[in-house]
């Protein structure tokens, strides 16, 4: 194991057994990622990187192959250690964003640390200092559907920091989005990232995976390539250079 990485893989498998049928989802990935990194997880359906995500996430559990996260080997705990695990160490930003409707999103931050033993006091308040990080401070009162996708979002996105997380796994989080929203998210993300904060995101667009600083393409369960991309798109300056109707004409 590399003793840098945040993250680090070695022969990481995971078999699916369906009737008389094995389906091999991983296939001995071994991959190390660095505090601080911005990683974009690439490939096409069925190659893999949703299973990556999942074992990374600490939501499944490898049928092979050993994982570190923060230096602690996961792979082999249990489902209570690895619930504690991720809610410790792991942000989650989803493509569907997968608020509460009936919630506010203030609540919907605040979520995460309903079993933190916490005060409601300092809940309520880190909750309300994630919202204001992300720019929605005056909307905590909103429920998601008085939000845009883009509102929703972030709204996701302070939720996954409520708990200050070593890393923050991204599965499709600008798949429903437009695409001057999108790079709103991006651009979000990366501010997120120069603050030292490890993003790991997972896309099958290369026009999205374009702003991250490495990309890791996956195939038939195998990692096919790891890229280090030394100039990634800066999404600030992308944004910019929009269209002012950009949204309209997406």
């Amino acid at each position: 194991m590399d003793s840098h990485a945040i993250i680090a893989t070695e022969g990481l498998t995971k078999d699916y057994v369906l009737g008389p049928h094995v389906v091999h989802a991983l296939r001995g990935v071994s991959v190390a990622i660095d505090p601080g990194e911005f990683v974009a997880v690439m490939g096409p359906s069925g190659s893999g990187k949703s299973t990556f995500m999942n074992l990374l996430g600490c939501l499944d559990t490898p049928t092979a192959g050993r994982y570190w996260l923060d230096g602690r080997d996961v792979a082999g705990f249990g489902r209570d250690e690895l619930a504690r695990m991720r809610n410790a160490k792991i942000g989650f930003v989803f493509q569907m964003f997968n608020l509460l409707p009936r919630t506010s999103a203030l609540e919907n931050v605040e979520l995460p640390l309903l079993y933190s033993g916490l005060p409601a006091r300092e809940r309520r308040g880190r909750a309300r200092e994630r919202l204001a990080a992300v720019g929605l401070a005056d909307r905590g009162h909103h429920h998601p559907s008085q939000l845009s996708g883009g509102q929703q979002q972030r709204v996701a996105i302070a939720r996954s920091l409520v708990n200050e997380p070593s890393v923050i796994l991204a599965d499709e989080p600008t798949g429903n989005l437009d695409t001057r929203t999108s790079v709103e998210i991006l651009a979000l993300l990366q501010r997120l990232n120069r603050a030292g904060l490890t993003i790991v995101l997972v896309t099958h667009e290369p026009d999205i995976a374009a702003y991250a600083g490495r990309v890791l393409a996956f195939r038939d369960g195998r990692l096919l390539s790891d890229e280090q991309r030394g100039a990634p798109l800066d999404a600030a300056t992308a944004l910019a250079a929009l269209p002012a109707d950009e949204e309209a004409l997406a």
